[in-house]
């Protein structure tokens, strides 16, 4: 199984940024995949989920203002991620599970300044 987060990049508060997670070596189109992201010197969090169904849901903290898609095809999410808040900065990382293990890809930097 591998994972790999892209996009990251430093945006102002208040803008825009999309990420994209790559994925190979399991069957994309039935798994359910997620975001997670750790801040500086905090745990990590869960952004949101997307089942095979495309059925999303979120954290309250980024409610209404991310969203998460998936495109089968082309084997890849995306984290819509708007109205960008200094809180927001950390590393994202994509999720899955696959034969009862946890795998998480390479992270990107998202860095939102002030």
């Amino acid at each position: 199984v591998q994972l790999q987060a892209s996009g990251g990049g430093l945006v102002q508060a208040g803008g825009s940024l999309r990420l994209s997670c790559s994925a190979s070596g399991f069957n994309f189109g039935i798994n359910s995949l997620g975001w997670h992201r750790q801040a500086p010197g905090q745990q990590r969090e869960l952004v949101g989920v997307i089942n095979s169904g495309h059925t999303t849901d979120y954290a309250d903290s980024v409610k209404g203002r991310f969203t998460i898609s998936r495109d089968n095809v082309r084997r890849t999410m995306y984290l819509q991620m708007n109205s960008l808040k200094v809180e927001d900065t950390g590393t994202y990382y994509c999720t899955t599970t696959h034969r009862g293990r946890n795998f998480w890809g390479q992270g990107t930097l998202v860095t939102v300044s002030s």
